[in-house]
Order: C-alpha cells, then structure tokens, then sequence
C-alpha cells in the first residue's frame, strides 16, 4: 500500500507489519530490513521505507506506578491512550509534543520538544529504561547507566538503532487538567524575542508569527503563556475530533485568505492581551488534533513545515533576513509558530540547541522546493540545524553539515548491527547507511 508521512509528501509503496506481541516482532525483525513506524505523524519520510514494521497494535500499559509516577508502556501506544489515563491520577507529561496521535516510540526516536523546552528539555530527559531488539535479535534493556551509548543514539535516533518495544517514563505531577493561558501582543522581532526572556519563568511559552505581515507590521505576533492550575480539578472534557470539508478548504490556502486571517487573528488577540483564561489541557497543548484530517487542507500536492533553530546570537537580524528570503521569493507560510529552546542534551541526532525554533508551514510545490534549498545554507551559515522529523527535503550536505555527532551515531549503529536492517526513505536521502 501507498503511505507518507503527516505532510503527505513522499510517498512510497510499502509493505506494512503490524505485530501483536514480542514473539511476532522477533520473528519480522529476523527476516527483514525496515524501518519502525508509530501512526505516522512525523511530517516527512523518516518513517517511509519498502518494508514497514508497524507498532499500533503494540498499544499497553505496562505497569502504572500512580504513587510514583512512573509508566512503563509498549511502543505503540499513544499520548491520546495514556492522558485519560494518568491525569486523573493527577500526573502528566514533563514534556508534550503538538499533537497527542504521536506514539510514544515515535516521541523517543524524535526526541520531540514541546513548549517548555527552556525549561524541562526534550522527551528524552524523562525516558528511564527502553526495551528494545537489535538488528542481531537480541533483546536489551538500554538507560544512561546501561549500554548508554546505546541510549543516546536511540533517543533522536529517527528509528535507526534498533526496535523500541517499550519503555519507563518518569511523569510530572499536576493539580488540575487545566492550564491558565494569557497572551502578550508583540508588534515586532524585537519585542517578540524580548518578551520570550520576560515571561521565561512560565511553565509554557510559545508564538504565532504573521509572516505575511510588512512595513511597521512585519514581525508582529502573539505570545501565549501557560501554568498549570491549581484547582484540584483533574476531570477532563470529553475529546472531539471533527473532518473538515476537505473542498472546501483547499480552496482557502492561498495568500490573500492567510493574510486575511492573520489580521483577524492578531487584532483578537491583542484586544484580548494579558487577560486569562482557564483552558483544558488538551485545548492548551494539543488545539489541531480537534481537527481529525487538517493535514488534507493543502490538497492532493501536499506540504512541508519546514522547522530550524537557530543560536539566540543575531537572532533578530536573521530571522528578519530568512523571512525577508520568503517574502523576496513570493511565497508564504501558512502557519508560523516561534518557541524558545534551552541547551541540547547528549544525544547524536536530537534537535533542540539554545536559541529559537522557527515552525513554517508551506503547501507543497516545485517553487518552494527550490526556495528551501536556499534556505538550508542560510541555515548553515547561521549556525542552526533542521529538524528530522518535519524534514523532506533536506540534503547529506547540509545534514552532515549541521548534525556534528552523526559519525559517532553510525559507529553506535555498526555496534549493535543496526546498518542496514534499519533504514527509511529519509536515511538514505540523508547519507546514513
């Protein structure tokens, strides 16, 4: 069958395993080279490959320790199954990517960030233990104080290292599901970038950017601020997840439609500035998911986002010149959405660095194809990196440029009999073996 990545840009003809236990995976895992894939919600083609050993079904809770809160759970299973879970027990994630469909196998071989990573890290940092099968058939049990080269080339590792089966998760205590939001109207870079260092000490922090925005407007965005209440109300609101008109919708992402709204967008948000508001947590950390198939709204062609950090140092000035790049280019972002990052861990492959992440969403075409090349070595230059799990359609060159430990990771791959059993459409692309 034909399967892509979130974006829906590459496709490739794959066939698909969906193991039901241990046993099953052992006896896929001896006889096939392939790449492990969770519900398919990294943007690009990480988890494209000929050969697709599915974990969905691989879907448990282990063992919940709710004195603890500790949680030991097979691969498969996703942030939507453990938050009905484990918020009524008044614990969460230290740590939550953007959507709650993402698998928390998926989660580990991403290292996703969320929006606190200036202050609590990556999804890795509250990993404990993994269980998982190498290429040789062994089963192993990996942690910073066991095979922790291992561990660290697993942990944003992209699937490359092996079959995660399970793993530990250390969870955070909370006193409500709910999270006080307020919003800060910034009118430029400047202020956008000022106000991130302002309001750093909230446990959530994270801008929509209007990039079509121009003259004594450009740079202008909305920051919202999250912290947990504290109202001892850890009931959730029943979750909804709705089809858009598909049609319909296509026909609305263009430049003219987005800068309208984005005017809109931003006037209701200032007149709204600084006041609170208690939302739930789904709400707060995971708004698209109401959106069951918003990933459709481009059309049959697709779209990227195209995500980058880059150092805190001229961090103004470049942004200004990579958004300057796109306008120069006529073309636009239909969502822009800046977060602030805090120091890297030791993981070969992971993401995050101290500076700022910039998210772009670009429907997909030849034009913008040729503009993020572009864009790459401008990111280069900058000293920045780019994101593997929303990348389709970054080089070796530029990969090998900007991952410095990637020698190191495939050393680690050779060891434990990784190279060549696991590999995807993106690893290829990206020189890995």
């Amino acid at each position: 069958m034909k399967i892509y990545g979130w974006g829906k840009y590459p496709e490739i003809d794959a066939d698909l395993f969906f193991p039901k236990n241990k046993s099953e995976c052992f006896d896929y895992i001896k006889k096939n080279s392939f790449i492990p894939r969770g519900s398919g919600r990294s943007y690009g083609d990480s988890a494209n490959a000929n050969n697709v050993l599915q974990s969905l079904y691989l879907n448990q809770i282990i063992k919940f320790d709710k004195i603890k809160g500790i949680i030991i759970c097979q691969s498969g299973i996703t942030f939507r199954d453990l938050i009905s879970v484990i918020v009524p027990e008044g614990w969460f994630f230290p740590v939550t990517p953007g959507t709650s469909f993402l698998t928390i196998g998926g989660a580990i071989a991403a290292d996703v960030h969320g929006k606190n990573h200036h202050k609590e890290g990556s999804f890795s940092d509250y990993v404990l233990n993994i269980d998982m099968i190498l290429g040789s058939g062994d089963f192993v049990s990996i942690s910073r104080d066991n095979l922790q080269d291992l561990f660290y080339a697993t942990c944003g590792g992209m699937g490359l290292t092996g079959f995660i089966f399970s793993a530990t998760l250390k969870l955070k205590r909370i006193n409500s599901s709910k999270i006080i939001q307020s919003t800060q109207s910034s009118k430029s870079l400047e202020e956008i970038c000022e106000n991130f260092e302002k309001f750093s000490s909230a446990n959530y922090s994270v801008a929509w950017l209007d990039t079509l925005a121009t003259g004594k407007d450009f740079g202008r965005s909305i920051l919202f601020i999250g912290n947990h209440s504290d109202d001892k109300d850890l009931s959730l609101n029943k979750f909804k997840s709705l089809n858009l008109p598909m049609k319909l919708a296509s026909l609305m992402i263009n430049k003219y439609t987005i800068n309208i709204f984005n005017k809109i967008y931003f006037k209701k948000n200032s007149i709204n500035n600084k006041n609170k508001s208690l939302i739930d947590i789904n709400n707060f950390f995971y708004p698209l998911d109401s959106l069951k198939n918003w990933n459709l709204i481009y059309g049959k062609t697709g779209f990227i986002q195209y995500q980058f950090v880059i150092p805190k140092n001229n961090s103004v000035f470049n942004l200004k010149k990579i958004l300057k790049t796109i306008n120069d280019h006529n073309e636009f972002s239909s969502l822009a959405v800046l977060k602030l990052l805090g120091k890297n861990n030791n993981n070969y492959l992971s993401f995050p660095k101290e500076g700022l992440t910039l998210a772009l969403d670009f429907k997909l075409s030849n034009s913008i194809m040729k503009l993020t090349k572009y864009l790459d070595e401008m990111i280069v230059d900058m000293n920045g990196k780019i994101y593997l799990a929303k990348d389709a359609l970054m080089s070796e060159n530029i990969f090998k440029k900007t991952y410095s430990k990637w020698k190191e990771f495939e050393e680690v791959r050779y060891k434990y009999s990784a190279l060549g059993k696991f590999s995807s459409t993106q690893s290829k692309r990206l020189g890995l073996l």
